[in-house]
């Protein structure tokens, strides 16, 4: 596989909230700030959370590709993810996938077995120093 370059601008300019700053990406903007739990706007996105998107976006990405691979047609994906602070690092996360198929779903051997490749797969997920389980239903 080549080597690739991934970018995002971040920009912070001050002002009233000393932690709220902005996220360039492509062409989308992310408004961010620090979690509630270190005096940041819970209505803005914040670092953990970008990381637990990031985990949960990636094994998806992967799940939706095997499944086109293996003929599967995938009509609905969402996941409840989750990941744990223990003080100064991540101790582990969870993702919580549930699939919605177009006809016939595959049976749950052939349903974790596209879990666990695409969990496999994921370079998030095959970067971070946690475990990451799939509780897939």
């Amino acid at each position: 596989m080549a080597v690739t370059t991934h970018q995002a601008r971040l920009v912070w300019e001050g002002g009233e909230d000393p932690r709220a700053h902005r996220i360039e990406m492509g062409d989308q903007v992310l408004a961010a700030s620090s979690a509630p739990e270190f005096r940041g706007d819970a209505s803005k996105a914040d670092p953990e959370e970008l990381l637990v998107a990031a985990l949960s976006s990636c094994h998806m990405l992967w799940f939706l590709a095997l499944a086109r691979g293996a003929k599967l047609r995938v009509a609905s994906y969402e996941d409840s993810a989750e990941a744990t602070l223990d003080g100064e690092r991540f101790s582990g996360a969870v993702l919580r996938p549930r699939v919605g198929w177009e006809g016939e779903a595959p049976d749950a051997e052939a349903l974790a077995d596209l879990h666990h490749h695409a969990h496999q797969a994921c370079f998030i997920s095959n970067s971070v120093d946690f475990p990451v389980e799939v509780e897939a239903a």
